[in-house]
C-alpha cells in the first residue's frame, strides 16, 4: 500500500499539535515521488519537509507527501567558490555544520535554524544579516502537473523578505528536490548584526572563524528560543513589518525606544517582537498556549494546546499591535 491512512502528524511538525492526515506517504527520490503523484487518493496535497514553519489548525483532509530525499555532493569548484548540491530532505542545521567542517564558508550565520534544506528557498530563510538569496546558485524542482524537472536559477526564484516565487506564482505547483549553494573558499565574516560580537567576546574569541561565529549564533539562539523538541513552537511566528518613515517618526514621538532599521524600499523595518512585548504578551500563558517568556515573537505549545488555540492567540496579538501602533503584523508561519 502506497499511502497510510489517518496518519498522526504530531511528530512531523514542530508545534506538535495532535492532528492527523487523511493520507500520508514518504518519498526519497524523483521516481518514488512520481509514483505517488500518479496515484494520489485526493486532489488536496501538501508537501512536508521538516514541519518547522507550519501550524495545523485542524486535521488535514487530504494527502501529505513527506520529503525524505538525502545526499550532499560537491558538484564543482572554482578559484573562489564551492558548489554544493543538497537534497531537499537533509536537515538544514546538519548541512550548515557539514559545510563548516569542510571549509565551505558563508552559511555559518544561518546556524540552528530548524527545518529541512528544501524549504530554505521557499521561505528565503535568513538570520543575522545573511539570507538564502545570498547563497543559492540554483535548485531542481519537480513540476507536479507536467511531471518534469525544472531548474530555477537564483534570479528565477524572485527572492524577497521571507518570500520567493514558490509562495506566490508557483505556490503548490512544484516540489523542490535539491538545492545547490555557492559557498566561498575565503570567508567574509558578518558579525555586526545583533549581538554576535558581544557573544564572541564572552566566548573569549580572539581569532575569527566560521566555526566561532556558528558557535556564537547557536549560543544566542539557544538562550532566547525554545527547543521545539521540548516546547512546541515554529520559531518566529510573525514577520518584522516595514512602515513608512513618516509613520515611524510619528510613533517615535510616543515611543522613543521603538527600534527601526532602514530597508531597501526606503521604509523602516520595525522589530515585531518589540511591538508584541509592548502590548504585554511576552510570557503570556493560557492553558498550554502562550507567548515565550524570553522572546515575544515565539508562540508556544506547552503541552496539549490545539492549533486553533495557537491561531486564536496570534489573532489577538495582531489586533492589539494594530490598535496600539497602527501596524499590521503578518504571520511568517503557514496556516493549514
Amino acid at each position: 500500500m502506497l499511502f497510510e491512512e489517518n496518519k498522526s502528524l504530531k511528530t512531523f511538525h514542530t508545534f506538535h499539535t495532535d492532528v492527523v492526515a487523511k493520507y500520508f506517504a514518504p518519498f526519497t527520490n524523483e521516481e518514488s515521488l512520481k509514483e505517488l503523484v500518479e496515484n494520489l487518493p485526493t486532489k488536496k496535497l501538501l508537501i512536508l519537509g521538516g514541519g518547522s514553519n507550519m501550524l495545523f489548525t485542524e486535521n488535514f483532509n487530504g494527502t501529505i507527501l513527506k520529503n525524505e530525499c538525502r545526499g550532499i555532493t560537491l558538484i564543482k569548484e572554482d578559484q573562489d567558490h564551492f558548489y554544493i548540491k543538497v537534497a531537499a530532505g537533509e536537515n538544514w542545521h546538519s548541512f550548515v555544520l557539514y559545510a563548516i567542517q569542510n571549509g565551505y564558508t558563508g552559511i555559518e550565520n544561518l546556524s540552528l535554524i530548524p527545518g529541512n534544506t528544501g524549504a530554505s528557498p521557499i521561505q528565503n530563510i535568513g538570520a543575522y544579516g545573511v539570507e538564502i538569496k545570498d547563497l543559492l546558485y540554483d535548485l531542481e524542482a519537480y513540476h507536479l502537473k507536467d511531471q518534469s524537472i525544472v531548474v530555477f536559477t537564483n534570479h528565477d526564484c524572485l527572492f524577497g523578505y521571507r518570500d520567493s516565487v514558490f509562495k506566490s506564482k508557483w505556490a503548490g505547483q512544484f516540489v523542490i528536490l535539491s538545492v545547490t549553494f555557492r559557498l566561498r573558499r575565503k570567508p567574509v565574516f558578518h558579525t555586526n548584526y545583533g549581538v554576535i560580537e558581544q557573544e564572541l567576546d564572552r566566548m573569549g574569541i580572539t581569532e575569527l572563524s566560521c566555526k566561532a561565529i556558528s558557535d556564537a549564533i547557536i549560543r544566542i539562539r539557544s538562550s532566547k528560543l525554545p527547543d521545539p523538541e521540548v516546547i512546541g513552537n515554529a520559531g518566529s511566528f510573525f514577520k518584522n513589518p516595514s512602515i513608512s518613515k513618516a509613520h515611524y517618526d510619528l510613533l517615535k514621538v510616543s515611543f522613543p525606544e521603538i527600534p527601526g532599521y532602514p530597508n531597501k524600499e526606503s521604509n523602516i523595518k520595525v522589530a515585531a517582537g518589540w511591538l508584541i512585548e509592548q502590548c504585554g504578551w511576552k510570557g503570556y500563558r493560557k492553558g498550554d498556549v502562550g507567548c515565550f517568556n524570553k522572546q515575544a515573537l515565539v508562540l508556544v505549545n506547552y503541552g496539549v494546546a490545539t492549533g486553533r488555540e495557537i491561531f486564536d492567540l496570534s489573532e489577538e496579538i495582531i489586533r492589539s499591535v494594530q490598535l496600539k501602533f497602527n501596524i499590521s503584523l503578518e504571520r511568517e508561519v503557514n496556516i493549514f
